[in-house]
């Protein structure tokens, strides 16, 4: 595809924007394109933790607006396989040499060590609406090969690229607001109503058989009940498939044809993540998108989580941190319950790659800007005399439509930047300013209307290294024994909202820079605008011409940051 009709593209598909909600999980719509959510919201009234022993979904909305911090976050308690998730080969393969069933070599295949263009591909839906309630109590019906070799038979051969989607409508029918969500897993589990269709393990080896590496379906397990979930699993996941756990409004899609992504946070070693499963629809894009994948021309973006990186927000001095990144083994493959490997997670809602929504800065319609500190009011003075009154906003990381965080990319190079502040006036980052932005537009052509706009500094791939070292990437800058990463300042940002772009990101740690003042000042004005975040990128020196950037953080509701997934598809 061409730069210009690429950037066609983008504009097309970053025009859309509705907000999803669970009640009409629906689609933004343009003519001739759409992009479809099609993942579950995670809530703690919602059935979105599997219901034998996983420990329960908590949000702590433990920093807010007011005298104490000019910022709302969370911190998220979330297993590997909340809500919509991926199953990577680790989450039932045991280590070769281990004496346990099953054991192979996949095992070394854990969910971060998945290449981008895994992840996506055609979604390719077959439809099993007929087998939904038609099973005993307890027990699931079946999917079989013939219905596959009968899907091939009416529309094309499975292959390479390829992502299978099983549509039945049990997420659709059952995932609710507890008590009646009790009848999306509990329920079944129990043997008190029908278990949901899956197929069985012959399926899956026909799949593989066909190099299909990635599977979907909308129940809350690949597995059927009662007997055959690990012999599934197993079929699967030793060839070295993926699959997405949990989808819903899979009727949504066309038969064939749909640009399907899954993508989540990257916990390091990790069985699977919580993630977010969306398609887009658009002839000519969906197409270059699923051609360019099955090429493998597509790269992970994504900062690895890991208890030893510098992941989460240290803060200036003690006792200024965000709570740091965990991740604790729950369950392990010779345990009683089950072979399988699973991991939970406490992190802050900025840990890593995520999004930075509207509602991280700006507090919500009638707050009290008296209820700030006596400095972040007189910080507010001066900003509002320079640039009109901040906004106010509930915008969390579930408002903001996955069409803004999607589109054309245009990496701005800022490497030059680095090393050009004053040692005497550290903390300190260097400024991206309008004017550097203007010389990029005068190389590589002006900005349109829903690009998204990625300044390249390199620091992450630098300064992301195991502690000790690790503090370089960002403890040490706010401190003021190091510079600080290149930022965009508000006039930056200002600039690029008259542009139209409506989501700015960055491979630094945070798009604010280690000023204080001057980074609330930049979060106000994104804020304001409207225009959603994306922070701590990763090797974006790996992306090849023109590319189409898609992130996506976990569909959290109440949520004020986002921890997910960004890559590159080429163009």
């Amino acid at each position: 595809m061409g730069r210009l009709s690429a950037w066609c593209a983008a504009l097309i598909f970053a025009s859309i924007g509705i907000h999803f909600t669970q009640e009409s999980h629906g689609q933004t719509k343009d003519p001739g394109f759409k992009v479809i959510d099609l993942s579950l919201l995670v809530a703690p009234d919602l059935p979105c933790t599997w219901a034998a022993g996983n420990p329960p979904f908590q949000i702590n909305h433990y920093l807010k607006i007011g005298p104490h911090s000019a910022y709302n976050s969370d911190i998220l308690t979330i297993d590997e396989h909340t809500g919509t998730q991926l199953d990577a080969p680790a989450h039932f393969i045991p280590p070769p040499g281990s004496g346990l069933p099953n054991a192979g070599p996949f095992n070394k295949m854990t969910a971060d060590k998945l290449p981008a263009w895994q992840l996506c591909g055609e979604a390719c839906v077959v439809d099993c609406r007929d087998l939904l309630d038609t099973a005993p109590k307890g027990r699931s019906d079946l999917v079989t090969k013939e219905r596959i070799q009968a899907w091939e038979k009416k529309h094309r051969p499975l292959g390479f690229g390829d992502v299978v989607l099983f549509r039945s409508d049990f997420a659709d029918k059952y995932y609710k607001p507890f008590p009646a969500g009790r009848g999306f897993v509990a329920n079944p589990l129990g043997a008190t109503s029908p278990g949901w269709p899956d197929p069985d393990p012959a399926c899956v080896e026909y799949l593989a058989s066909r190099k299909v590496m990635n599977l979907g379906t909308d129940s809350p397990s690949m597995g059927p009940i009662p007997d055959l979930a690990v012999a599934t699993h197993v079929a699967g996941l030793k060839h070295g498939m993926c699959w997405t756990e949990g989808c819903i409004g899979l009727g949504q899609l066309p038969t064939t044809g749909a640009f399907y992504c899954m993508m989540g946070p990257k916990h390091a070693k990790s069985s699977g993540f919580e993630g977010r499963a969306f398609a887009i629809v658009a002839a000519s894009l969906s197409n270059t998108l699923i051609k360019s994948v099955q090429e493998k021309k597509a790269w992970d973006l994504s900062v690895t989580m890991a208890d030893d990186l510098p992941v989460w927000w240290p803060g200036a001095g003690l006792g200024y941190h965000r709570c740091p990144y965990y991740s604790k083994v729950f369950h392990t493959w010779d345990q009683v319950g089950g072979p399988y490997f699973s991991q939970t997670h406490t992190l802050d809602s900025h840990t890593g790659t995520h999004l930075v929504p509207p509602a991280f800065a700006l507090p919500k319609k009638g707050f009290n800007n008296k209820n700030y500190s006596k400095e972040v009011q007189e910080w507010l003075t001066e900003y509002d005399a320079k640039y009109g009154p901040r906004g106010t906003s509930d915008v969390t990381t579930e408002r903001v439509p996955l069409g803004q965080t999607c589109g054309f990319a245009r990496i701005i190079d800022v490497k030059h930047l680095v090393g050009t502040t004053d040692k005497k006036v550290w903390p300190a980052s260097p400024e991206i300013t309008v004017a550097h932005i203007q010389d990029f537009e005068k190389k590589s052509g002006p900005f349109k209307p829903g690009d998204i706009v990625i300044f390249s500094s390199g620091w992450t791939d630098k300064h992301v290294r195991p502690f000790p070292a690790g503090d370089s990437c960002m403890a040490d800058p706010l401190n003021g024994k190091s510079e600080g990463w290149p930022a965009p300042g508000p006039d930056a940002i200002q600039y690029l909202a008259e542009k139209g772009i409506r989501c700015v990101a960055t491979d630094a740690p945070s798009l604010g820079g280690v000023d204080a003042k001057r980074a609330l000042w930049t979060y106000w004005m994104l804020g304001t605008k409207g225009i959603a975040g994306v922070e701590f990128l990763t090797g974006i020196s790996q992306v090849q011409g023109p590319a189409f950037f898609l992130f996506a953080p976990v569909y959290i509701r109440d949520c004020h940051g986002g921890p997910g997934r960004a890559i590159a598809v080429g163009l």
